[in-house]
């Protein structure tokens, strides 16, 4: 029998949003198999898709950059290990300048990144000496650079831990700002159900059927069941089956929205501060107990 810890319960809490005890029953019941035991407490309890994708788990910001013409744009996030470090004037300067190095460099990969000039010095360089003199970790995790000859681009930061950069044509700035925010809020996997994960399509139809099969439907719904069940998360989790955030009659769907604007959306790119990092947790009282049984030991 896997041993079922404490941070293996309350991991699985946040992503179903359901009791301790449950959680650790389902564990148990799964041999510490989180997947299993996540779609064992859908099938039995309706709970939604995992939350943990979208947890800000580490500390620092999304920066966005677009180019004067409108042409080329990036987003970029920049992480260290406090908050408030990712509040200091230097630090956020130097995540302004790699966005706007990516965008003026248009660099393969992170490394070839730090080899982009930004002042008088490298962007490299820059981060080490920041990392001396703030006395924290500094890296570059990602970014995401978009160029446009006939479309639009757009970018929204929500504060500093939340950047999206859009590629769109037709309508305006107000709609690419409009339809930038909506992402920022409503966290959409991507355009349309062709870029939906094929794998996260299959876990929601086995679990539908399962959970039809469980309130005793017949064999011959199942299917049916399922099919609906697919429709209504690829509603929620794409872009333009997602109802917009502004509808006035709390109806109307981004790909509605476009339509009547004549515009469509080619691409978009949402950072997160920390989504999927698991940052470190400090057991002070741990320590100091240690430190305390050392000495006397």
């Amino acid at each position: 029998m896997a041993e079922i810890t404490a941070g293996m319960v309350k991991e699985l809490r946040e992503r179903t949003g359901l009791g301790m005890m449950e959680c650790k029953k389902a564990l148990v019941e799964a041999n510490g198999d989180m997947q299993v035991a996540e779609e064992q407490m859908r099938i039995k309890s309706g709970a939604k898709a995992s939350k943990a994708a979208s947890r800000v788990t580490a500390e620092g910001v999304v920066s966005a950059f677009i180019s004067a013409d409108g042409k080329i744009g990036a987003v970029v996030e920049v992480n260290c290990e406090t908050d408030f470090v990712a509040k200091n004037d230097d630090f956020l300067a130097f995540a302004k300048a790699a966005a706007e190095a990516v965008v003026a460099g248009n660099p393969a990969d992170i490394a070839a990144l730090g080899e982009l000039t930004s002042g008088a010095d490298t962007l490299e360089a820059t981060r080490k000496a920041l990392v001396m003199k703030l006395g924290e970790n500094i890296s570059v995790r990602r970014f995401e650079r978009y160029a446009t000859e006939t479309g639009q681009l757009s970018s929204y930061l929500h504060g500093s831990k939340i950047g999206v950069l859009l590629n769109f044509t037709g309508g305006d700035e107000t709609l690419g700002r409009d339809i930038s925010m909506h992402i920022a809020a409503s966290k959409p996997k991507s355009v349309d159900a062709s870029g939906v994960n094929p794998a996260d399509i299959e876990t929601e139809r086995r679990i539908a059927i399962e959970k039809a099969r469980e309130a005793g439907k017949a064999e011959a719904m199942l299917e049916k069941i399922a099919e609906g069940t697919v429709n209504k998360f690829l509603k929620e989790v794409t872009l333009l089956g997602q109802v917009f955030v502004k509808a006035e009659d709390g109806k109307q769907t981004i790909e509605q929205l476009l339509k009547s604007r004549g515009a469509s959306v080619t691409a978009f790119q949402m950072f997160v501060v920390g989504e999927g990092i698991e940052k470190k947790v400090e057991d002070y009282a741990a320590e100091v107990a240690a430190a305390v049984a050392a000495l006397q030991g």
